[in-house]
């Protein structure tokens, strides 16, 4: 597959904001990709912006809400995405909410709306948002299933990779 040269490497960071009950923040896209499917707040990292400071703003934006970073859940790469075929890296981050009030901003999602884990089955929602959120409930038995896109890792562990030998000594 050929691709077209990009400037750089877009990245951006998604927010797993679970609360104290294990409800799941969901938002509706009414933006492409994923338009009327149901994700997690996220976005693009701007340039010379830090990861937790984009985590941070983008869920004040699209949900009007502040949260504490918990920790990295996993990094997925993306590339050839869209007519464009652009290239991605996402970074999953686990999130607690400071303030259950949601505000969804109505430019990227006109709904926002705690879930319960056992009710997440019935939201339509992309691949790699099933993945993540089998990773956090195991229960649900989507951490099962491959994830959506190439995950960094599978490319280190692939043994058909050119092995480096110690140069010799002489």
């Amino acid at each position: 597959m050929e691709f077209a040269k990009q400037p750089r490497i877009k990245t951006s960071v998604v927010a797993c904001v679970i609360d104290e009950q294990d409800r799941v923040l969901l938002t509706r896209r009414c933006i492409q990709p994923f338009c009327s499917l149901w994700v997690m707040p996220g976005g693009k990292i701007d340039h010379g912006e830090a990861i937790l400071a984009a985590l941070h703003r983008e869920v004040m934006e699209e949900v009007g809400i502040t949260v504490r970073a918990e920790g990295l859940i996993d990094v997925y790469e993306h590339v050839g995405v869209g007519e464009k075929n652009d290239h991605f890296i996402i970074l999953y981050y686990r999130a607690s909410p400071l303030c259950l009030d949601l505000k969804p901003n109505g430019d990227e999602c006109t709904e926002a709306i705690w879930v319960g884990k056992t009710e997440l089955p019935r939201y339509p929602m992309p691949p790699g948002t099933r993945y993540i959120l089998g990773k956090l409930f195991p229960e649900l038995g989507w951490h099962e299933t491959a994830p959506p896109e190439r995950h960094p890792d599978e490319e280190l562990l692939d043994e058909n990779l050119p092995q480096v030998r110690p140069a010799e000594e002489g």
